[in-house]
């Protein structure tokens, strides 16, 4: 499931020379890495630089110190030992290393034991994390339209960020390996990082070495995933709380897929699979309610629409689906129009498409009279057909609308106000999928299964393993990319004991795959975030310095 239409980006290698930054207060101060590998092999260095700044949220001014800086990750089977004294080392064809990028905001006067740090990246996969870093939660972010229409173009306004987390824990935006100022380099450097077990393992070094690098094991710990970043975050807490013995306070999931079977994109490739149709038809609704084309006598409450939805996906569609050439007639024909009804589109289509419409149908198809195409990642945008003949939506309004004032932004940000990127390439997605490795060996499993690629066993594995850990699940209700109602059905077929349901709560709102693009959704997206940080950090008496 892609998080964003990637964008094309050019190659550079890192530069190192970079000082190292000064460190926040009440912290350690820690030291510039050693050299993990001979010199003559290492094909990065750690680098690092800071800079001060302040945010203001809820009228409270957060004084803070950034670390914008990479720390260096190298592929599962890596001897340090045995690599630091140089053996077994090929200077002609050297191992695989990633630099993986970082922007830490430490907040300046907080004892850092008892303060929460927050680990947040996006998907793709390949993608830079500079969506939920210029969007949703660090201490700036670029102002773009609020009513689906496209962003004028330069010059962007970029404001102080009321909505941002630095609150109630210190943030660390992290990019993908190959993604935004991250690189890779060496032997079979594609393989090494570009897939579901490969890119975990490269995140769950990032993670202890960052502890280790800033004095951090003992603070309240916590993963913010969006879009690929939530199957990322089910391998790697899994990881982190059953390979590595680090259990964390929280996991927190926006835009959720841990099961890609039930994604709508690409599931006429399966047939005889139509639970994606079915978790998809709430968000179809959504779309439908939003732009008034649910009919007749249109509800006024969405939430109270979407349970009635909810209940005829689950129940009579389901049984219909489930019936195939089986299903009588006049049956086909009461649940197309009940179809129509609540989507939007017209009775004959939902025939003529055997009752099963893909999110690229759906998507092509609801203003096709208007000669409009509707946005997948979020439904309330929508932009000219690119080919009024195709049967399929042939790009996304939203990525377009946003793209490049989030680009601009962080560009111009990293090297203003960060002070770093200079003689660099910020590359805000890379093309992995030609390498992309989809293969995953569950846990226990000692394998990796013929089948769809499905993490819900690692959340299951985690939870059980770590009973008092909790999970926070976000969603739009105008995302097509990954529907609202498909994350709440992946949760609740989890593998786990009835009494760790307990342990996931949800949240959701009237936006799309991007909640934080539309500001009232944004500010609920904040509040429900630090409302779950703070009821799960374990830090006693809750002391001013938070």
């Amino acid at each position: 499931m892609l998080r964003k239409i990637l964008l094309a980006g050019a190659g550079l290698s890192l530069v190192a020379g970079l000082a190292l930054a000064a460190e926040p207060e009440g912290a350690p101060a820690a030291k510039k890495p050693e050299a993990s590998a001979s010199a003559d092999t290492a094909l990065f260095t750690p680098e690092s630089v800071g800079s001060d700044g302040s945010v203001t949220v809820g009228g409270q001014n957060i004084d803070y110190h950034a670390v914008a800086g990479t720390l260096i990750v190298h592929p599962k089977g890596w001897d340090d030992a045995a690599k630091a004294k140089g053996e077994g080392a090929d200077k002609s064809n050297p191992e695989a290393e990633a630099s993986m990028f970082y922007v830490a905001y430490f907040k300046k006067g907080a004892p850092s034991a008892d303060r929460p740090i927050t680990f947040i990246y996006n998907g793709g996969p390949g993608s830079s994390t500079m969506w939920l870093h210029m969007g949703a939660f660090g201490p700036r972010r670029v102002i773009t339209a609020d009513n689906g229409e496209h962003t004028p173009a330069a010059p962007y306004a970029v404001a102080n960020n009321a909505y941002s987390l630095m609150d109630v824990s210190d943030l660390v935006f992290i990019d993908a390996p190959g993604a935004g100022f991250s690189r890779i380099a060496g032997k079979d450097k594609e393989k090494a990082f570009w897939g579901v077990d490969a890119d975990a393992y490269a995140f769950t070094q990032f993670v202890t070495g960052f502890l280790s690098q800033y004095g951090r094991w003992n603070s309240p710990k916590y993963l913010f995933g969006e879009s690929y970043g939530t199957p990322r975050s089910a391998v790697l807490i899994n990881n982190l709380e059953t390979g590595q013995s680090v259990d964390f306070n929280g996991v927190i999931l926006l835009s959720q897929i841990l099961n890609f079977a039930l994604s709508v994109d690409g599931i006429e490739n399966n047939p005889g699979s139509d639970e994606g149709y079915i978790t998809a038809l709430p968000t179809y609704a959504a779309t439908a309610w939003y732009r008034n084309l649910v009919g007749p006598n249109r509800p006024a409450d969405l939430k109270l629409f979407l349970k009635e939805v909810e209940h005829f996906a689950t129940t009579d569609y389901a049984t219909a689906l489930l019936a195939g050439a089986e299903l009588p007639p006049a049956r086909r024909q009461a649940i197309a129009e009940q179809l129509a009804h609540y989507t939007g589109l017209p009775v004959d289509y939902v025939l003529r498409a055997d009752l099963r419409i893909t999110g690229g149908m759906f998507e092509k198809t609801l203003q096709a009279k208007d000669g409009l195409t509707t946005g997948r990642l979020d439904s309330r945008f929508s932009g000219p057909d690119m080919d009024p003949l195709s049967k399929e939506a042939d790009y996304d309004p939203q990525s377009a609308a946003l793209s490049s004032a989030y680009v601009t932004a962080f560009n111009d940000y990293a090297r203003r106000t960060l002070g770093y990127g200079q003689g660099k390439i910020f590359k805000p997605s890379v093309n992995v999928f030609r390498f992309w490795d989809n293969g995953h060996v569950p846990p226990g499993a000692g394998y990796t299964p013929r089948a769809m690629l499905n993490v819900m066993p690692d959340l299951a594995s985690a939870m059980k393993y770590n009973p008092s850990l909790k999970v926070l699940l976000l969603g739009g209700y105008y995302d097509l990319a990954t529907p609202y109602f498909q994350g709440w059905y992946e949760m609740h077929h989890l593998q786990i004991p009835a009494s760790l349901q307990a342990n996931i709560s949800y949240n959701y709102y009237e936006s799309g795959h991007m909640v934080y693009a539309h500001e009232a959704s944004m500010k609920a997206l904040h509040d429900d975030v630090a409302a779950f940080i703070t009821r799960t950090d374990n830090v006693r008496g809750k002391p001013a310095g938070r």
